[in-house]
C-alpha cells in the first residue's frame, strides 16, 4: 500500500534554517548564502523521505517564514504600502512577516494568528480594493524543479483557494466573493505551469473545510472548485484536509472532480463514518492514520482496524497533518530505550507508515507483535491520592468569592494605582549572556551560588530601570526561566524533557514542548524565591508570574492514556499550590498566563463547551479560587482569535486580562464592548514580535482607540506579549515610549475633565 506525507518539518534536524535565517537578519551571511543553505536543507529532507520509501513526497511545504505568506506573495496579495518599499523581494517578504523600520520606510508586520488548533502561527493575508490576484511568483515551480533535478518527483503543496480566502482579512468593503474569478485564474495558471513541468499531482490544502461551514461557505467552495477543476488538464489534484472531519460538505467533495481526497482519521471524529457511507471508486483516499501532532507511537492494531473498514478501492496511508508540528527524530534524544520505545517524532512517523504498509501486505507480523507489547499493561503507576482528590472536587472549589465587582473596589483601594496603569506581560530579553550563564550552570561550570548572584543582578538592573521610566506594576523579568512551560514542567512530577525536540512556532521561533509522561504534582515551590526577592527590591508592586494549567497542557505533548480534562486538573492543582504560596509570601499581584487557551478549542462551535470550555475554564478558576479578595489575579492571551469566546474568557473570573491586539488593529475591543465585558483589560498597544520601535504618537493613538471602546477605569497599558525574544535596546526604547505615551494620554484625560 502506498504512503504519503502531507508536509515535513522545515527548520531542520538541528534548527539549521532558524540559525541561517537569523544570521541573514544580522547581516552575517548574504542572500545567496541563505538560499544555498535552504536548498541544501530541502534536498536533505527529500532524500530522507525517498530513502524511507515514501511514495508521495511533498515540495513547496518549505518556507523561510510561513507558507500562507508564501501563497499570498505567489499570487500578488500584498499591501500597497509593502509593495512600495524599495527592498529586495526577500527583504520585502521578511518585512511583511516581522515589520520594517529603516531608511527605506516603515511597515507594520501582517497580523499573526494561530494555525487552527495548533501552536503554529500564520501570517494573515490582507485584501482590499487595490488587490489584484495573479500568479507572479515561482517558488512552487522552482522547488519542484530542484527536486526533479535530484531525481525526486515530488507532489507540490499549496494552500487551497477556499482556505486562503477563509483565513484572510478584507478591508474597504471587500469580501471573498469579489475575488472568485481572479483566484480561479491564478490557480489555473499554477495548474498550467505544473502540467508543463510534468508534475503528476498537486496537493491543495483546505483545512478550513473542517470548521463549521454555512450554506454560503459551501456555495463559495463549490463555485471555485467547479470552475477550477475543469482547468487541471492531466494534473491530478489532491484535496487535502486535516485537524478534523468534513461533515458539512463531504457530499460535495465526493461529487467534485478531485482525483484524491485527504481525510483525517485522528482528529476527524466522524471521518470513518462519512467514508463508510460511501467513497467513489475512481478517487484515491489518502487516509490520515498516523498522528502528525502528538509524539506517541502509533497503536498498529487500532490503526489497522480502521484501515480495514475503509470501503475505498484505492487507499494511500498518510499522516493526519503535516509533520511540522512534531520534532525531527527520537534518535536525537537520550531517553532510556524503554522510554524511547513509546515515542515517535517526524522521522519515526515516516517509518510507521512503511511498517503499517508492510503489515497490510502481510509481510511484517513480527512488527505488529512488537508494537502491541507497547500497549499491554500499565506504562506508569497511577497516583491514587491525586485521582481521589480530583474526584472529590466540588463546585465550590472552582468559584472565587466575593464577586468580581466587589473585588475590583477592594483592589483599587489596596493598590492606589493611577488611571491607565502600565505594566509588561512578564519576560524581559533573554540575551546571549543570559542563555550562556544558564548553559554554564547546566554544564556545572558555575555553581548555584554564582548563578544566583548573576540572576539577582539582572533582576536588580531591570527593577531599577522599570522604576526609572515610571512603570506602575513591575515584573522580575524571568531571567532564570528557559521557557514558560518547560520551566514549570521541570519543577513538576510526571514530565519528561527532550534534548532536541524543537517544533516551529512561527518564523525562526521554535519551542521544545515537554512531554507529560505520568501524573503531575508539585514537589516544591517553583517561583517563590525570585518573585519574593524582586518584591524586596522595590516599594512598587511586582507581579508573580505563572503559566496556567490549560497552556501548560496545550504546550506540552499530552498523554493519550487519560483524558486531557483529567491531565489539566492535575496541573491546575499543582499551580494552585504555587499561587497560594506566592500570596503567603507577600506577592499581591499574580499573573497566570493562559496564552494557549484557544489552542485546543474544537474547530466547530457546536463542540466548544461539550468538549473543551466546560473543563478548560473551570481548570483556570480552580487555580485562583482560594486567594484573598485583595490579591489581584491577571492573565494573558496572545496571537489567536478571541472575539467569539469573550463570554468564556470573562467567565475565567480573573481581575485583569491582557490580550494580543496590536496586529489585529484592536478589533477585539468591539466585541468586549458588545458583550459588556466586566474584567479589567490590557489590550496590547504595540507588537513585540517585530523589531520596530513604536513611536509615542503611535502608542497614544492605540490608547485613544482603546478608550473609545473600554471605560478608562478598566484599561491597562501594556505590550501585547512577553519581551523574551526582543533585543535590549528596542525593548527599552519601546517601553520608554509606552510610559511617555500613557502619561500624555492621562494628561489629556485630566485636561478634558477640567
Amino acid at each position: 500500500m502506498a504512503t504519503s506525507v502531507i508536509g515535513f518539518p522545515r527548520i531542520g534536524e538541528n534548527r539549521e534554517l532558524k540559525f541561517s535565517t537569523e544570521k541573514y537578519f544580522h547581516n552575517e551571511i548574504t542572500q545567496k548564502e541563505l538560499f544555498t543553505r535552504a536548498a541544501e536543507l530541502r534536498l536533505k529532507h527529500w532524500k530522507l523521505l525517498q530513502e524511507a520509501g515514501v511514495d508521495y513526497i511533498p515540495s513547496n511545504d518549505f518556507s523561510f517564514y510561513d507558507t500562507t505568506l508564501d501563497t499570498a506573495l505567489l499570487f500578488n496579495i500584498i499591501p500597497q504600502k509593502a509593495a512600495e518599499l524599495k527592498l529586495s523581494p526577500l527583504d520585502k517578504y521578511f518585512a511583511l512577516a516581522r515589520g520594517y523600520q529603516g531608511e527605506k520606510g516603515d511597515l507594520k508586520a501582517l497580523p499573526m494568528k494561530k494555525w487552527f488548533n495548533t501552536n503554529y502561527h500564520y501570517l494573515v493575508p490582507q485584501f482590499d480594493k487595490t488587490t489584484r490576484i495573479k500568479l507572479v511568483g515561482n517558488k512552487i515551480f522552482t522547488e519542484f524543479k530542484e527536486a526533479l533535478t535530484a531525481g525526486i518527483k515530488t507532489r507540490p503543496v499549496l494552500v487551497g483557494p477556499y482556505t486562503l480566502l477563509n483565513l484572510s482579512e478584507f478591508a474597504n468593503g471587500t469580501k471573498p466573493e469579489d475575488f472568485i474569478s481572479q483566484i480561479i485564474e491564478a490557480y489555473t495558471a499554477v495548474f498550467s505551469q505544473l502540467n508543463q513541468l510534468g508534475a503528476s499531482w498537486l496537493q491543495l490544502d483546505e483545512p478550513s473545510l473542517v470548521k463549521d461551514m454555512s450554506p454560503q461557505d459551501r456555495a463559495l467552495f463549490n463555485k471555485i472548485y467547479t470552475a477550477l477543476l475543469t482547468k487541471k488538464g492531466s494534473l491530478k489534484v489532491l484535496l487535502q484536509t486535516y485537524f478534523g472531519d468534513v461533515r458539512d460538505n463531504y457530499t460535495d467533495l465526493i461529487k467534485l472532480d478531485f482525483d484524491g481526497l485527504g481525510l483525517d482519521f485522528i482528529e476527524g471524529r466522524k471521518t470513518l463514518e462519512l467514508v463508510k457511507n460511501g467513497f467513489p471508486d475512481e478517487k484515491v483516499l489518502f487516509a490520515g492514520i498516523v498522528n502528525g501532532k502528538n509524539i506517541w507511537h502509533n497503536n498498529y492494531q487500532q490503526t489497522l482496524a480502521t484501515v480495514k473498514q475503509l470501503p475505498a478501492t484505492k487507499i494511500v496511508l498518510s499522516t493526519s497533518c503535516s509533520l511540522l508540528h512534531v520534532p525531527f527524530s527520537v534518535a536525537n534524544e537520550n531517553f532510556s530505550p524503554e522510554v524511547k520505545a513509546h515515542f515517535s517524532f517526524a522521522k519515526e512517523k515516516i517509518a510507521e507508515l512503511g511498517e503499517l504498509s508492510s503489515i497490510l501486505d502481510g509481510q511484517a507480523d513480527k512488527l505488529l507483535a512488537k508494537n502491541q507489547k507497547l500497549f499491554t499493561g500499565n506504562r506508569i503507576k497511577s497516583n491514587k491520592k491525586l485521582k481521589e482528590k480530583i474526584a472529590g472536587l466540588t463546585e465550590e472549589a472552582f468559584v472565587r468569592t466575593p464577586a468580581f465587582a466587589q473585588r475590583e473596589v477592594l483592589q483599587k483601594k489596596e493598590f492606589k494605582l493611577p488611571l491607565l496603569p502600565t505594566t509588561t506581560i512578564g519576560s524581559f530579553p533573554q540575551t546571549r549572556v543570559v542563555k550562556k550563564m544558564r548553559a554554564r550552570l547546566k554544564r556545572h561550570e558555575l555553581d548555584q551560588k554564582e548563578y544566583d548572584i548573576f540572576i539577582a543582578g539582572k533582576i536588580n538592573e531591570w527593577i531599577k530601570w522599570q522604576e526609572d521610566i515610571g512603570l506602575d506594576v513591575l515584573v522580575h523579568g524571568e531571567f532564570e526561566r528557559n521557557d514558560m512551560v518547560e520551566y514549570f514542567g521541570q519543577n513538576l512530577s510526571g514530565y519528561l524533557f527532550s534534548k532536541n525536540g524543537w517544533v516551529q512556532s512561527y518564523g525562526t521561533r521554535g519551542v521544545k514542548p515537554p512531554i507529560i509522561w505520568g501524573d503531575v504534582t508539585r514537589q516544591k515551590p517553583i517561583t517563590i524565591k525570585w518573585s519574593k526577592y524582586a518584591q524586596e527590591q522595590t516599594n512598587k508592586v511586582v507581579k508573580g508570574m505563572l503559566t496556567g494549567p490549560v497552556t501548560i497542557l496545550n504546550w506540552s505533548f499530552p498523554r493519550e492514556d487519560i483524558s486531557v480534562r483529567e491531565s489539566t486538573l492535575q496541573i491546575a492543582l499543582a499551580i494552585q499550590d504555587e499561587v497560594l504560596d506566592l500570596e503567603a509570601n507577600g506577592i499581591r499581584v499574580i499573573q497566570i498566563d493562559e496564552a494557549a487557551l484557544r489552542e485546543k478549542l474544537p474547530l466547530r462551535k457546536s463542540d466548544w463547551y461539550s468538549e473543551y470550555l466546560d473543563w478548560a475554564i473551570p481548570a483556570f478558576r480552580l487555580v485562583h479560587s482560594q486567594v484573598k479578595p485583595e490579591t489581584q489575579i491577571h492573565t494573558h492571551m496572545c496571537y489567536s482569535e478571541f472575539t467569539d469566546i469573550i463570554p468564556a474568557i470573562d467567565n475565567m473570573d480573573a481581575d485583569v486580562i491582557s490580550f494580543e491586539a496590536s496586529r489585529s488593529n484592536l478589533e477585539i475591543l468591539d466585541e468586549l464592548q458588545a458583550k459588556n465585558f466586566q474584567t479589567e483589560v490590557g489590550p496590547g498597544v504595540y507588537d513585540i514580535h517585530s523589531p520596530r520601535v513604536p513611536s509615542v504618537e503611535e502608542i497614544k493613538d492605540a490608547i485613544r482607540k482603546i478608550l473609545q471602546k473600554v471605560p478608562k477605569q478598566k484599561v491597562w497599558v501594556n505590550p501585547d506579549c512577553g519581551l523574551k525574544t526582543r533585543g535590549e535596546n528596542e525593548t527599552r526604547a519601546s517601553l520608554e515610549n509606552l510610559t511617555s505615551a500613557t502619561k500624555e494620554v492621562r494628561k489629556e484625560l485630566e485636561d478634558g475633565e477640567n
